[in-house]
């Protein structure tokens, strides 16, 4: 019988992150070169202390503005000729929204990059936060997403195979 593991979402998705692989010239290498992150609500309690954990295997880059490290993770791609990228990861609210005008620019150039911004809570408890909106601040980010959008735990697995198949 199988062992359960139980881990929080950011686990499970820095989990899979980390144990994604590919060859190149004979040599297998993790697919992902890094996270770039910005901290805060939304992304610091979940995936920050999820990506702290595994920081050997993956490692974490700090950013200092959103559409900088998007755009960075988008060159990486590029120079990597498509073979390998990176993740972007950011708290709720205009931070989220900065990246989106490098996703556009992934997208059109068909460059793989993985963006985990910050959305809204799935509950009210930890009601009021700042920088709330009635929206999602991920809307804009639909046009150009490939594999779609989690909202429960349970859709994590299906999303995260269509995200990195080519």
């Amino acid at each position: 019988m199988a062992k359960t593991i139980r881990l929080t979402m950011a686990q499970a998705i820095v989990h899979f992150m980390k144990a994604q692989k590919t060859v190149i010239d004979g040599e297998t290498l993790p697919i992902f070169g890094g996270v770039w992150a910005i901290f805060g609500h939304g992304n610091v309690a979940g995936m920050g202390e999820a990506l702290y954990q595994v920081r050997d295997e993956l490692p974490t880059y700090r950013a200092h503005n959103e559409q900088g490290m998007a755009h960075a993770a988008v060159a990486y791609a590029k120079a990597s000729f498509r073979q390998r990228f990176m993740a972007c990861t950011t708290s709720i609210g205009p931070g989220a929204l900065n990246m989106v005008t490098a996703a556009g620019v992934a997208h059109v150039n068909r460059l793989p990059v993985l963006f985990l911004p910050g959305d809204v809570f799935a509950n009210r408890a930890p009601d009021p936060v700042l920088q709330r909106s009635r929206i999602s601040a991920t809307a804009p980010f639909r046009p150009m997403t490939r594999s779609g959008r989690c909202r429960v735990i349970s859709t994590v697995s299906p999303v995260q195979n269509r995200s990195c198949r080519r």
